[in-house]
């Protein structure tokens, strides 16, 4: 009779340390779930795409590059596609937004925007709605601001070159003044189509974004 008590205990403590070993390992996950890198994403047209180039040669393999050398753990999605226009980046934002959870977007638009035509008003809408929607997803923006040539016409010119810095004022976030500095006036830096900066600018395109990209040195050094 003792021993049937006994042994009776011993089934119904096992059984007690068996559960309370299954409720521990329920919890394992949620505690040791390996986090993943934190994510830079790149909204960008051709001049973000490596358009004529050969891939790993643009400015965004150079970023990548550098985060590598410094031992930075953040990694970069380069969501950029030739042609977009910010209404094409607009359509596209929520799901990457949901999907790649940035810390940071590089929002490099509205380029192509002027090449078809849309108006200021549109290209403000568009930006100004990708900006309000990184923000909201907890993520910091960097802007890139873009220039057009004067065949456009001077008010037109004019207000998309003020578009940017407006813009970046106004929903303050840092900005990247003229995304081709030092690149724009250099036929040399160019693709045979004079429109696509070659292989060579791509270390002065990343020097202007790295540069405007001082504010966050301390961020990309941690998770």
């Amino acid at each position: 009779m003792n021993q049937y008590i006994w042994l009776n205990f011993l089934s119904k403590k096992l059984q007690a340390i068996l559960m309370a070993s299954s409720l521990f390992c329920l919890f394992i996950p949620f505690g040791t779930k390996a986090q993943t890198n934190p994510v830079i994403l790149v909204m960008g047209d051709s001049l973000s795409a490596e358009y004529g180039l050969a891939r790993g040669t643009g400015w965004v393999k150079l970023l990548e590059d550098q985060l590598h050398k410094e031992a930075s753990p953040w990694t970069v999605f380069n969501a950029s596609i030739s042609g977009e226009t910010s209404s094409g980046g607009i359509s596209r934002l929520p799901k990457l937004l949901e999907q790649k959870k940035p810390g940071i977007v590089l929002l490099e638009l509205g380029a192509n925007d002027a090449l078809r035509g849309l108006s200021i008003q549109e290209s403000d809408r568009n930006l100004r709605k990708m900006i309000q929607l990184s923000k909201s997803s907890g993520a910091k923006v960097l802007l890139f601001g873009m220039q057009i040539p004067p065949n456009y016409g001077q008010e037109y010119t004019k207000q998309f070159q003020d578009l940017y810095p407006k813009l970046a004022r106004q929903e303050q976030v840092k900005l990247v003044p003229f995304f081709l500095k030092n690149v724009a006036s250099d036929i040399d830096l160019f693709q045979a189509d004079r429109m696509h900066p070659n292989e060579k600018a791509q270390a002065i395109l990343f020097k202007n974004v790295w540069g405007a990209m001082a504010p966050y040195q301390a961020l990309l050094k941690s998770k």
